[in-house]
């Protein structure tokens, strides 16, 4: 019995460490079709670009306005709560006055329109972008720049960085060309009418709308679903990706996973002395994640049930995604009766953002988003154990949500040829600070540039 015991023991140790090998292997490349998202018939696709512009019906903004005229009372929030218990209903209060009589949305409209918007049709999905050239380039050198937003952000993120990136700066012997397209059912963008559309399926999509524009050769830049579409991108289109810039740069392999927990017995092995309160303890951490995730795991198992309630109602709506410009931009300004929102933003801004997904009724097909991307389908293809080996480029923003210093981020990127680490902004640091981060794209992307030059 004994020796039956030990050579149950070898077979069992021997399974085990092929098991933990496997997961440190680099995955072969997944072959990802040109699936039809659409609703069309494939032979009828029409390919032409479409100009675009924002056009809302009477009929639509008389609706909301019953709708925020008629909204049930709220309920009061508990003493001394803030924005502990989600948006305070007394900040919600004031936003929706201002909302009620003081948004002009004709007059937004007009804003939204100021830069040249149209639409291609891509996998039979209608996809609507910005798309801005530089006015006066003279002898500088113009590249191509897909920008792509994410959750609850959409392009109106993007509108003050726009003339950063598209005029000469000083120093620099380029300018950016950029192409901000509407994700696949967020905004203006149609959404796919079956299963299937992750994080990863969409690098395709973008992959082949910027084809269709007509660029074989590209740089890329996302945060949020952005940053992983992006980061997908680099991951599987080398031939077409100049190289990648990211405000949210993310890795999650076995080894990446482990240096992360050894870093606890002395952090500045994995982060810098003033990043490490970002990461350590990971007790506060992974508390602080679970304190900002619990609408991942309802938006990535229910997302219909909860685009019922919100899709209802504007004031629903506003207060689901104002609650994360609070949190996410400084997570300190929970503590604030007014959330801080005023202090980065103002409530017509922060409002565009919310009448996009309303006017367009794309919150339901927008949170899909996490149950295409939290499945065993998107899991099972490994991507994220694969390395990015074009020229990468990382920015840290101190309240961003989660935080990966260079020896994680190694685990992935395999050129990491620009990592900075930013004094001020959040999750939305498009929107929030806009010159910080356009002076980080056109550093990287220099970068980038001078690595991708022939080697002497």
């Amino acid at each position: 019995m004994g020796l039956i015991l030990k050579l149950v023991f070898v077979i069992g140790t021997v399974l085990i460490a092929y098991q933990v090998s496997k997961l440190f292997e680099t995955p072969p490349f997944p072959k990802i079709e040109n699936t039809w998202w659409g609703p069309r018939d494939p032979s009828k696709e029409d390919t032409s670009i479409k100009p675009f512009k924002i056009n809302v019906s009477d009929e639509v903004l008389k609706d909301l306005q019953h709708r925020l005229a008629n909204a049930r009372p709220f309920v009061p929030p508990l003493e001394g709560a803030q924005q502990h218990y989600g948006i305070n209903t007394k900040l919600l209060s004031k936003i929706v006055e201002h909302w009620r009589t003081k948004y002009n949305w004709r007059e937004r409209e007009k804003f939204l329109n100021q830069y040249p918007q149209f639409t291609v049709s891509v996998q039979g999905l209608r996809l609507h972008y910005i798309h801005v050239k530089p006015a006066n380039p003279g002898k500088l050198k113009v590249v191509p720049l897909l920008l792509l937003h994410g959750w609850p952000g959409s392009v109106r993120e993007f509108y003050d960085i726009i003339p950063l990136l598209t005029k000469p700066r000083q120093g620099h012997d380029f300018v950016f060309e950029v192409i901000i397209p509407s994700l696949p059912g967020y905004g203006f963008s149609e959404a796919a009418v079956r299963p299937g559309l992750g994080p990863i399926e969409m690098s395709v999509v973008f992959k082949n709308l910027m084809r269709r524009i007509g660029f074989e050769k590209f740089y890329i830049q996302g945060g949020d679903w952005g940053a992983l579409i992006v980061q997908n991108m680099a991951t599987l289109f080398p031939e077409h990706v100049l190289g990648v810039h990211s405000n949210m740069c993310f890795v999650n392999t076995p080894l990446s996973n482990l240096k992360l927990f050894l870093g606890s017995l002395y952090p500045r092995l994995i982060v810098s002395k003033e990043m490490e309160h970002t990461i350590y303890p990971l007790s506060t951490f992974y508390s602080n994640m679970l304190l900002e995730m619990g609408y991942m795991h309802l938006q990535a198992t229910k997302p219909d049930t909860v685009g019922v309630a919100l899709n209802d109602s504007p004031v629903g709506l506003a207060a689901y995604i104002l609650e994360k410009f609070t949190t996410w931009t400084n997570p300190e300004w929970k503590n604030l009766e007014d959330g801080g929102l005023t202090k980065k933003y103002n409530y017509n801004d922060l409002l565009d953002n919310v009448m996009i997904y309303w006017v367009t009724n794309s919150i339901t097909t927008s949170v899909r988003l996490y149950s295409e991307a939290f499945n065993k389908a998107q899991m099972s293809l490994g991507v994220e154990r694969i390395p990015v080996k074009v020229p990468s480029a990382c920015a840290v923003f101190p309240n961003e949500i989660a935080h990966q210093p260079p020896p994680l981020l190694s685990e992935k990127y395999h050129n990491l040829v620009h990592y900075s680490e930013k004094s001020d902004g959040g999750h939305f640091a498009a929107f929030e600070v806009p010159k910080i981060l356009a002076e980080d794209i056109f550093v990287g992307v220099e970068k980038i540039i001078a690595a991708n030059l022939p080697k002497k």
